[in-house]
């Protein structure tokens, strides 16, 4: 699929570039929420979602990975972005009895329920009241996040693939790399951890890895011998994958020629980089369709709620869509462990790194790493794009 790539030729091909895609980086961006400590950002976080969820193509795209028809996509769409406004309304009337939420699509897969946990059946009155189904549980979200912290001081072996706080199951779930369990190792974390949170544990196919890969064809950016996926474009740039590239490294476009430099990147603990754009490049509020689906306009970085349908994008396997699964989660590559990450269910592959999350026209996160392929599944973990924002001060370039 050839790229829909515009350059400094003519005026018309300039006004093109406003509805299309402007420079590579901008279609090689990767779809990866930030926890309540999280900074506030510069963008506008909480603009609204437009009138209309999602083009045409993208519930075509949907209804692919999610095994939706069409009115169940446009119905699930609609029912998320409610989730999203109810789930702020609730967890204010919940105040620090708050223990999390998560959307639940109904058995069709069309529609859905937004469920809220807490601590206090005098605050479930008043969550019900926004609309949400309530959950009592006995902790809040802010003793699992603290438990969570405690957990993040362990030391984790390599058979320990992630550790989260999971609002569904009130606890901390640990997962662990199938056939590793037994691992004295694996053990002695799951013991030390279970001193100091409520702890879960599940297994997974295999551990986690970033994404990056060496110089290939696509329609990358590349610092060095490595290939990523462009993110989300801000003003004066464009924010992507830490482990890409180092402060100061400098940034080619798919043509070869320089976009700019790594003007932050911080891996591990996070998996955030913001990368300055120059000599001619230039930044729009679009990520790329690969001729999937026509390529998305970007309108806002409002956060879905877990159970929400999530997409995105990325120079090697392009466009895919799952569910979001978790957030705050820690995944503990081989490079160290990384924080306050989203788990989704879409698929990616080497050179993915980097690259857009989004839901709907809001953005979620950049692409950090993951286990498995496109062609047999797998998960992916995003670093949510409100830190990234917050981190740097940078707003998000939106329609």
């Amino acid at each position: 699929m050839r790229r829909t790539i515009v350059r400094r030729t003519s005026a018309a091909r300039t006004a093109l570039s406003s509805l299309l895609v402007a420079g590579a980086w901008a279609g090689a961006a990767l779809v990866p929420s930030a926890s309540a400590a999280s900074p506030a950002p510069t963008a506008t976080a909480a603009r609204p979602a437009s009138a209309q969820p999602a083009s045409a193509s993208l519930l075509q795209a949907l209804q692919r990975d999610l095994d939706l028809t069409p009115a169940e996509a446009r119905t699930r769409l609609a029912a998320e972005r409610d989730a999203a406004r109810v789930e702020r309304a609730a967890k204010k009337a919940a105040g620090a009895a708050y223990g999390g939420a998560w959307f639940t699509p109904s058995k069709s897969g069309a529609d859905g329920r937004l469920t809220v946990a807490v601590t206090g059946e005098r605050e479930a009155d008043a969550v019900r009241a926004t609309g949400a189904e309530v959950r009592l549980v006995r902790h809040s979200a802010r003793q699992l996040d603290a438990a969570k912290a405690r957990v993040d001081k362990l030391e984790a072996p390599a058979g320990v693939g992630s550790w989260r706080v999971a609002p569904e199951k009130n606890s901390v779930v640990v997962s662990v790399v199938e056939g590793e369990r037994s691992d004295n190792d694996v053990r002695e974390f799951v013991e030390r951890a279970r001193d100091v949170a409520p702890v879960q544990v599940e297994s997974v196919p295999e551990a986690p890895r970033t994404f990056a890969a060496g110089t290939v064809g696509g329609d990358p950016y590349y610092t060095g011998n490595v290939r990523c996926s462009i993110g989300f474009s801000v003003h004066g740039g464009f924010v992507t994958a830490g482990h890409c590239g180092q402060t100061g490294a400098g940034v080619r476009g798919w043509d070869g020629s320089d976009i700019g430099s790594f003007r932050g990147s911080s891996f591990p603990d996070n998996d955030y980089a913001y990368v300055s754009v120059g000599n001619g490049w230039w930044t729009v509020p679009v990520v790329l369709g690969w001729g999937t689906v026509p390529d998305q306009l970007v309108r806002g970085s409002a956060e879905a709620p877990v159970g929400a349908s999530i997409c995105r994008s990325g120079s090697t396997t392009h466009w895919h869509c799952g569910t979001l699964l978790a957030k705050n989660e820690t995944v503990n590559y081989s490079q160290g462990a990384v924080h306050q990450m989203t788990k989704t269910s879409v698929c990616a592959e080497g050179g993915d790194s980097g690259g857009s999350f989004i839901s709907g026209d809001q953005a979620q996160g950049v692409t950090s790493g993951g286990w498995g392929n496109c062609s047999g599944g797998g998960e992916t973990w995003f670093q949510p794009l409100n830190e990234i924002l917050g981190r740097y001060g940078l707003t998000l370039h939106t329609a």
